[in-house]
């Protein structure tokens, strides 16, 4: 079972609105190398974050609401998710991380650069499986703006 799929099954176990506004996914979605030990728990995290990003930017992988204020939600709801499971991991970096990816993402978006926007997510997943590079710190205050 690919980890969108196992996504869409934890969504829809949740019941409600967004269980009716899962698809079937068969692929797995991009991430970067896993942290060792529980790679399928971080893989699951990151994709609902990353499917709360792209519910809120572009279209769903797993959850295709009609309605984009349904969109937004289901987005907040995957964001939440994603980063409560992380905490429940007790890696607090991570958590940390990946509210930057979130923030330094929506920032892009707001500045008109998605192409930023795709550099920080795979600049983040990268942190979340294999730790930060020299200068991951630097390049994120390059992106937001610090001088």
């Amino acid at each position: 079972m690919s980890v969108l799929d196992r996504l869409a099954g934890e969504v829809r176990g949740g019941g409600g609105l967004l269980a009716g506004a899962v698809t079937s996914s068969s692929a797995d979605g991009e991430h970067g190398p896993l942290a060792a030990g529980r790679g399928e728990d971080y893989a699951l995290l990151v994709e609902a974050i990353r499917e709360g990003y792209l519910l809120h930017y572009a279209e769903g992988r797993v959850v295709r609401p009609d309605d984009p204020d349904l969109s937004l939600l289901a987005g907040d709801r995957l964001y939440a998710l994603g980063l409560a499971r992380l905490a429940e991991l007790g890696d607090l970096d991570a958590v940390a991380e990946l509210a930057d990816v979130i923030s330094l993402a929506a920032q892009a978006h707001a500045e008109g650069d998605p192409g930023r926007a795709a550099a920080v997510w795979e600049a983040g997943a990268r942190v979340v499986g294999d730790g930060p590079s020299a200068d991951h710190e630097a390049a994120k205050a390059a992106w937001r703006g610090d001088r």
